[in-house]
């Protein structure tokens, strides 16, 4: 499946810090602000934006923003960043409200994956997969390259071990992943969750559910991170087996690998051999490679793709060299390190320093001006892939390549009417009361980008009164 419909889901962490005087808020109240414009205008905690993106308040009080369905790299990441601006919109105006009721408080959202308290929420991604595709056969072998692609897209951690000793690390979700591929989600927290929910026609495809994965802020993190899986994924459709690398403890590998800056921890193997995260990695991208130059996979955005596996092989060997200046402005780990090691440098810090855990945070701040990459981006240090103008058409508008045009075409259409509907990923709903076949269109084939059964929904709203 070379297009390929893919999504971001992001949780966001939340909190605030009060002025003296103000009483604190805990994270719950704040989420409540958050919300609040939201619940008042819909009625609910869970929309679906005219941008055809998903905005929620997920368990934990964590905001969820998931983007409208994409086909497009550049277009995913303009998406993924849009959502992050439409969230701190949310904390800003939840800072104005507060002040109403005379509480002096900043809001802070944090794209990253651990709090202090050693909970985790997550960075899922989503790709959507022939139905011919035997997913759980794919999902095993996909998984030794989800077990060591931190290497070139991991968000980065200083992490604190029971015994104390404190190290930094690729990954944050890596401490937090309990199974490697399974259906659960709740009970289990896999790597690749299996759950057959398409939110497609069922009988053409299956969607492939990754958890594993970190929150990047640098756009060409993001962009790695999918741009590979995708590759891969598209590598063992073809045909190719990696089987030959299945790991024999997925879960103590991806661990061993995140607390492995050198990327040679040595891993089990299922056929009883061993080998390492870098070695992994090679191979993965060595076959990639061979795909990818036979032609296989001719595509419009075939450039922003070989940008990719250039940036992949100077991240490896980054690892390899110790030398990780040639990707300090694309990688989060490697960027965060340079920040950290000069913050050290500078004030003669321990890596356990309160400070440099405030650097670790602050480095997650989503707010413009404030986040420190944001703060790099402005200096040239962080490698942007969108300009601030797609972002902020993305804020608005759906993607005009897929599904998700009509769904933000009808949702645009309600609102400027103040017509009643309802809508998910697949069904769009004219009106309150029972669902009709008159009142309902249900959208199956998420490559869509017109249907003369949404024209016909939306001219109903010219009635309302």
């Amino acid at each position: 499946m070379i297009r390929r419909i893919v999504g971001i889901e992001t949780e966001f962490g939340i909190t605030s810090v009060s002025a003296r005087g103000s009483r604190a808020l805990g994270a719950d109240e704040v989420a409540r602000f958050l919300f609040r414009p939201i619940v008042e205008r819909s009625r609910s905690s869970n929309v679906f934006l005219a941008n055809g993106s998903r905005l929620y308040l997920d368990v934990g009080s964590h905001p969820e923003y998931a983007t409208a369905e994409c086909d497009g790299l550049r277009q995913l990441i303009a998406y993924d960043k849009a959502g992050e601006r439409i969230v701190d919109d949310l904390a800003l105006e939840a800072e104005r409200m507060l002040a109403e009721q005379s509480i002096l408080a900043k809001v802070f959202i944090f794209k990253n994956n651990t709090d202090s308290s050693g909970h985790s929420y997550g960075c899922h991604e989503n790709y959507l997969v022939d139905r011919t595709t035997t997913l759980r056969d794919i999902a095993v072998e996909l998984l030794p390259f989800l077990v060591s692609r931190q290497l070139i897209c991991g968000a980065g951690k200083i992490l604190t071990e029971p015994n104390g000793d404190v190290r930094y690390c690729f990954s944050q979700r890596a401490e937090h992943m309990w199974d490697g591929v399974s259906s659960a989600t709740t009970r289990s927290r896999p790597m690749i969750n299996t759950r057959d929910e398409p939110h497609a026609d069922s009988k053409k495809f299956r969607r492939m559910h990754v958890i594993v994965g970190d929150s990047n802020m640098i756009e060409a993190s993001t962009m790695l991170k999918v741009a590979s899986t995708r590759l891969v994924l598209e590598l063992l459709e073809s045909g190719v087996s990696m089987s030959h690398l299945a790991i024999a403890n997925p879960v103590r590998a991806i661990r061993e690998i995140s607390r492995d800056l050198n990327g040679t921890a040595e891993i089990a193997l299922a056929d009883g051999t061993t080998t390492n995260a870098l070695a992994l990695q090679r191979e993965f991208l060595s076959a990639v490679k061979t795909y990818f130059d036979g032609g296989g996979c001719e595509r419009p955005d075939r450039e922003d793709y070989a940008e990719m596996i250039e940036l992949w092989e100077r991240a490896l060997d980054a690892v390899e060299s110790g030398d990780y200046s040639s990707i300090a402005t694309e990688i989060d780990w490697a960027a965060k390190l340079q920040l950290i090691k000069a913050y050290q440098a500078k004030g003669g810090l321990e890596l356990g320093d309160p400070k440099l855990a405030q650097v670790d945070l602050t480095y997650h701040d989503v707010r413009p001006g404030r986040g420190i990459v944001s703060l790099l981006e402005a200096r040239g240090k962080a490698a942007k892939i969108v300009t601030d103008e797609e972002v902020e058409a993305a804020r608005i508008e759906a993607p005009a390549t897929t599904r998700a045009k009509l769904r933000g075409k009808f949702i645009a259409a309600a609102e400027a009417a103040g017509a009643e509907f309802t809508v998910d990923w697949v069904h769009l709903k004219a009106g309150a009361g029972t669902s009709t076949a008159s009142n309902t269109v249900a959208l199956l084939d998420p490559f869509v980008q017109s249907d003369e059964r949404v024209d016909n929904l939306i001219a109903t709203f010219s009635s309302v009164p």
